[in-house]
């Protein structure tokens, strides 16, 4: 199935919101789910949001859900807030494990925080796992499922293992570690018997699930294809001209083309820069806003170039992030070379909630190109192509209408297929069908979900 099938079979199921996907078949009583993820609301990290809104879905469908993290500390110390060590929300019982908390801007904290929070769930699941649950264990940190693997050797243990960056070939691609080192081919081990032991695993997009199945043979049936989401409610889409981040900054007589989200190592920023120089002296405007490891080389590049058509913000307040992402005219979702299949952009879908026009920037075979092309909902233009860029933004800046209708597409293809309800849903027919007490394919309905 390719990229534009697989997506558009996220809104295509048909299925009734009211069925009670989380009720035990024979019982009647609900299925029990753990998920694990060492960030969860209110540390800002995305897989936290994904995380915590994925829970009170579930608990929305019928089932007992419960979720382990640790204490808020993805942010630096001045943002982080006291939470409670064991809560209840929305029917969701959190549990927050004790892990360090150093700032994860050293290589040496952060590493600390990952092992000293995986040490504690393992601690707490091999002597409280039930075998009448299903866990979801995430990839942040990197290591997490190793746990579910570990686990199942002592304990009957079914788990989902849930992708959201491939370890290590991102650590390869980084340069942390050098391919086919000891440390490389121990990880790569380590992998294939946490594969081997799952149940089965959820991918991104198309390319995951052909890197997991591959490198650690899993078998293709088991390996589900669901994208991340955004909050319809919370993400609208609203006029430039309603924006109040739009006039504070003067943006209202420029075609904005905006980033909003992690200034990380996984996307290109040199194309973007190199058409804000192209651009200078035309209505337009580069707004960058966020953090992480290229926000300071982005800086250093604004000064070098004299780009006075560039703006470089922090993260905005989660409160008014509708009204910051609705005061650009193009949403621009970049992914590095190399990274998709091993990461997956997830600005994407904040990007089609607010109806915007998205400016792709990937390799020529995307699934993020293929995906704006077919539904109509952009532009793409070639990573290292500066020339290109720049004619992609000057031809949107001249076609005012067309940006508009790309834009109402947007959300439209949103509301089908990227909406927090759908594609929970599809996570709770894959838990579902992988739970002790159903384990069964057709329960799945496979063909519905692209899986």
């Amino acid at each position: 199935m390719d990229a534009e099938a697989t997506h558009q079979a996220a809104g295509d199921q048909g299925a009734d919101r009211g069925e009670r996907l989380g009720v035990d078949p024979a019982t009647g009583r609900p299925l029990r789910v753990c998920l694990v993820n060492q960030y969860l609301v209110p540390d800002v990290a995305s897989t936290g949001y994904l995380i915590y809104e994925l829970a009170i879905e579930l608990a929305k469908l019928g089932f007992d859900v419960k979720v382990y993290t640790t204490m808020p500390g993805y942010g630096p110390k001045e943002t982080r807030v006291v939470a409670p060590r064991r809560e209840v929300v929305e029917g969701v019982e959190i549990h927050r494990l004790w892990a360090t908390r150093f700032s994860k801007t050293s290589l040496v904290g952060r590493a600390s925080n990952y092992l000293t929070f995986v040490a504690s769930m393992f601690l707490r699941l091999l002597f409280t796992s039930r075998r009448d649950t299903v866990y979801l264990y995430t990839t942040a940190p990197p290591i997490l499922t190793f746990i579910g693997a570990m686990v199942s050797l002592f304990r009957k243990h079914r788990y989902v293992h849930l992708l959201y960056d491939a370890f290590p070939q991102v650590a390869v691609w980084v340069g942390t570690i050098r391919g086919g080192s000891a440390i490389d081919r121990l990880w790569h081990a380590m992998n294939k018997i946490c594969y081997g032991r799952a149940t089965r695993a959820i991918v991104l997009c198309q390319k995951a699930r052909s890197l997991v199945h591959d490198t650690y043979g899993m078998r293709r049936d088991r390996i589900h294809v669901i994208p991340n989401w955004a909050d319809g409610e919370e993400f609208q889409r609203r006029e430039k001209a309603d924006s109040k981040f739009a006039r504070e900054h003067d943006l209202l007589d420029k075609f904005v083309v905006m980033y909003s989200g992690n200034l990380g190592l996984y996307y290109d920023f040199e194309t973007i820069l190199g058409a804000a120089e192209r651009l200078e002296g035309e209505p337009f405007k580069l707004v960058l806003i966020g953090s992480g490891g290229k926000r300071e080389w982005i800086r250093e590049q604004i000064e070098a170039r004299k780009l006075k058509n560039t703006l470089l913000l922090p993260y905005q307040p989660r409160a008014s992030l509708n009204d910051s992402l609705s005061a650009a005219d193009a949403s621009l979702v970049s992914i590095a070379e190399g990274i998709e299949g091993i990461s997956f952009p997830s600005k994407l879908y904040t990007s089609l909630a607010v109806g915007r026009t998205i400016l792709a920037l990937s390799e020529t075979d995307s699934e993020l190109r293929e995906l704006v092309e077919k539904r109509g909902v952009g532009r793409w233009a070639a990573l290292g192509d500066v020339d290109g860029m720049a004619e992609v933004i000057r031809g949107l800046m001249h076609e005012p209408g067309e940006v508009r209708e790309q834009g109402l597409r947007a959300r439209e293809l949103f509301e089908r297929g990227f909406t927090r309800e759908i594609c929970s849903e599809r996570y709770a027919r894959v838990l579902r069908a992988a739970h002790p007490l159903v384990d069964s394919d057709a329960e799945l309905h496979l063909d519905s979900i692209g899986g």
